[in-house]
């Protein structure tokens, strides 16, 4: 955490220095704007910094990725190292597209070698912003807090009607059992509704996720491989 967010959530500020905040944050969200605006439609993958080459669920988040680049999405990731890098080397492995969003953190949070483009950030608030602003579809790998933050994030997004009905797709299982089972238990206490498990697809099948994904992404919203706009030279702009 910088010391601009640590001074914003120390409470009330002077009204000069709230101001100061709010043009930096602003200038930050447009910034992010502005680079990830010609990226094409995403799918974002969510998942943990800590898993490393070799591990089953790398293998797995690379794998996967791999295919629904095929289907002509970028891949868009938290840009760090982990089930992150996997989602973009992926994509790298079949010639899709891999970008990052990336935050700011004393660890962990360094651009992996498999991006063909990121954007730094300062704010979690904002770059979940991002991630949910071009993607249509959300894939959450084994994770942490930040992982479960930002699913949690898209489904009370869509819950709300926020934004639209987009895939959700949870893999592992076994990691994910306890998760579930307190979401059951959200239901049978009734602080969710009975249709709102049905936000979500819990799987290990890849193909199943691609088969969710060609009928909820690509089928219901008519999506294209790339945005139909051009780069605007004089806003100094290129994909």
């Amino acid at each position: 955490m910088n010391n601009s967010e640590i001074q914003f959530l120390d409470g009330p500020q002077s009204r000069l220095k709230e101001l100061k905040f709010t043009f930096q944050t602003m200038r930050e969200l447009i910034h992010g704007f502005r680079a990830l605006h010609f990226i094409g439609p995403c799918i974002t993958v969510f998942g943990s910094a800590r898993f490393k080459d070799g591990h089953p669920y790398y293998e797995l988040t690379r794998k996967a990725s791999a295919e629904f680049a095929k289907l002509g999405f970028t891949i868009l990731t938290g840009g760090g190292p982990g089930l992150m890098e996997a989602a973009n080397r992926g994509a790298r492995d079949v010639g899709g597209r891999s970008v990052g969003c990336n935050i700011q953190l004393p660890v962990e949070q360094r651009p992996n070698p498999y991006l063909d483009k990121w954007v730094y950030m300062q704010h979690f608030f904002l770059r979940k912003v991002l991630l949910v602003k071009y993607s249509f579809a959300f894939i959450v790998m084994p994770g942490g807090y930040g992982t479960l933050d930002e699913y949690f994030e898209a489904l009370t997004l869509i819950q709300t009607h926020k934004i639209k009905d987009f895939p959700i797709i949870i893999f592992g299982k076994d990691y994910h059992k306890e998760l579930l089972e307190h979401i059951e238990t959200m239901k049978k206490d009734g602080t969710i509704n009975e249709t709102d498990s049905h936000l979500y697809l819990v799987t290990d099948d890849i193909q199943e996720a691609v088969n969710l994904i060609k009928e909820k992404s690509i089928k219901q919203y008519g999506l294209k491989p790339r945005p139909k706009s051009k780069p605007t030279w004089w806003l100094f702009e290129h994909r």
